[in-house]
């Protein structure tokens, strides 16, 4: 059966405008990095992209190394996006990245032009497109000159391979150096892609959420859960099925300390205060003002795609619960 979006799809979403530029992107978007690749069920896969584009959900946030294995996820979207979305393609936004371990070899990780260049190739050929809304260098080089790097994504977005192009995982200090090359070379940089949560507030420590907001740059948020800990799957013990039971490389058992299981505890009491299950509170928490454009989610099924579009119209906070949340998180 051929897939029909729903008319209905842009009646409740919001749209934030990425920065000073002219994109607007969702309140919420949707990332690959876990349950598209090789390992998990195509039909789910298929539903999830559905039940987010039918509820306005336009950006599809994905990199080269997303899988398992590395590049499944794309090849799976390409596959979508095939059968199901190819009248629809002027109203996605999708997004990849390159700066991780992609292949053997020197020329296929960091920052070089040469790696850079050949990956988004590889991952337009995966997903069967001719462009990408968004190309992001995935992290900073410490070897590879800034104005090489920077070249490149200019060079990718003056070949028509992308429309706009992003950082990943940058500095504050770094973002400022990028921009000034990347403005010098009229080049349409919009976007940085961070972890940011209640319990991970690198970006304001390191100075990158008021850099971009100075530079009038767009933020999207990863990890705004905490890979799952700001969630209630872990508020009476670690369940069976979860990613920290399976020592998932990007969270252990040793995470889920007791002083952080008391922190978790207090924040879902707050959120209950709120109306709010604590997955919702925590990605109302990271778009509470304007600096952040948009908050990614993870999903392993279809209703919980659902369950966290809740917060559009709910992420204001007052004085007092910001304290809260702080003083909780021992911020």
């Amino acid at each position: 059966m051929t897939y029909t979006a729903k008319d209905t799809r842009y009646g409740t979403m919001q749209y934030n405008r990425c920065g000073i530029s002219g994109l607007k992107l969702p309140l919420v978007s949707l990332g690959f990095w876990h349950n598209f690749g090789d390992n998990s069920d195509y039909a789910n896969m298929k539903n999830m992209c559905y039940t987010a584009f039918d509820n306005g959900i336009t950006h599809f946030d994905l990199a080269n190394n997303y899988g398992p294995d590395a590049g499944s996820a794309e090849r799976n979207l390409g596959k979508i996006l095939k059968e199901d979305f190819a009248a629809y393609r002027d109203e996605l936004i999708i997004s990849t990245k390159a700066g991780y371990t992609m292949w053997d070899g020197p020329y296929g990780d960091w920052g070089s032009r040469k790696y850079l260049i050949a990956s988004l190739d590889q991952s337009l050929l995966r997903m069967g497109l001719d462009y990408v809304d968004i190309f992001y260098h995935h992290r900073m080089d410490p070897e590879t000159p800034l104005e090489e790097t920077m070249g490149a994504l200019d060079s990718i977005v003056k070949s028509g391979k992308a429309l706009y192009v992003g950082l990943s995982n940058y500095d504050g200090p770094t973002l400022t150096k990028a921009c000034t090359i990347l403005t010098e070379l009229k080049c349409p940089f919009i976007i940085n892609q961070n972890r940011y949560s209640i319990l991970d507030r690198t970006i304001e420590e390191n100075g990158l959420k008021e850099t971009a907001k100075t530079l009038g740059k767009g933020i999207i948020a990863f990890s705004p859960l905490a890979q799952g800990m700001l969630t209630d799957r872990y508020l009476n013990g670690i369940p069976a099925d979860s990613r920290i039971a399976s020592e998932s490389i990007f969270l252990s058992k040793s995470a889920l300390t007791e002083e952080r299981l008391s922190q978790i505890r207090a924040l879902n009491e707050l959120a209950s205060e709120r109306g709010q299950s604590l997955a919702e509170m925590a990605l109302s928490w990271v778009l509470k003002d304007d600096t952040v454009t948009s908050v990614l989610i993870g999903a392993s099924k279809p209703e919980q795609i659902l369950n966290n579009i809740r917060i559009v119209g709910h992420t204001d906070f007052s004085e007092e619960e910001l304290k809260r949340i702080d003083s909780i998180a021992g911020k």
